[in-house]
């Protein structure tokens, strides 16, 4: 049972599920209204491409499930953990994220197909970049195993187990902010079509940025202490 989570863990969770709503809402709005945070519709869609015999479209369907697995690889590769842990390289993922959602807008505003692969490849890599936190489950590009695990949480309750309330708060934390990630994607979407994306790639950028010279500072810091003990 959780008993305490450090405020960087609130802010950043639902930083990144806000983010992750509004990539979703711009998918949704545009020329495919396809999801690209999370894989359930795109690998029931790629099913029913086969089944239908609509080659090209599996072929899409199947390269956008490549490009999230392939982010989420390279998150695997950088940050080798599957637990939150600071000092990691979580500056250079969250960096890395902002580059392929900034590259993602003027191939979407072309109507390529390329520009779907590269939201979902930065959301493969968010998504992989956490996975728990002292036992927490952090998913911040979907909510359906949120969902879930409230689900198997109020059974528990109504079996007359204790219920986790730092849990439940962490849940409503990433759920709202998923949700509000995407009213607020419709909104910017109305008005700065896909450009929307260079605002998460924004934040994710200066996260990235502030977090690697964070470590920097803390590394030069603690060197600093090491010399002069």
């Amino acid at each position: 049972m959780l008993t305490k989570l450090p405020r960087w863990v609130w802010v950043g969770a639902a930083a990144l599920a806000g983010i992750a709503g509004m990539i979703n809402a711009v998918g949704f709005l545009s020329v495919t209204h396809q999801s690209v945070t999370h894989l359930t519709g795109t690998t029931t869609l790629f099913g029913l491409a086969l089944g239908e015999a609509r080659w090209r479209e599996a072929g899409y369907f199947l390269a956008l499930i490549a490009a999230f697995v392939a982010g989420a690889t390279f998150s695997g590769l950088t940050i080798r953990e599957r637990s939150l842990v600071l000092g990691r390289r979580y500056g250079l993922a969250l960096m890395i994220e902002a580059l392929l959602l900034a590259a993602a807008v003027p191939l979407l505003r072309a109507q390529s197909v390329w520009g779907d692969y590269l939201a979902s490849a930065a959301c493969g890599l968010q998504n992989a970049m956490v996975s728990t936190y002292s036992g927490a489950a952090l998913r911040t590009t979907h909510v359906s195993g949120m969902f879930t695990d409230i689900g198997i949480a109020l059974g528990a309750m109504l079996r007359g187990l204790p219920a986790d309330r730092l849990k439940f708060k962490l849940w409503a934390i990433l759920i709202g902010g998923f949700a509000g990630g995407g009213a607020v994607g419709a909104i910017a979407f109305a008005r700065l079509g896909f450009g929307t994306l260079y605002v998460p790639a924004a934040i994710t950028a200066a996260a990235g940025a502030s977090y690697w010279l964070h470590c920097r500072y803390h590394h030069v810091a603690m060197d600093a202490v090491g010399r002069g003990g």
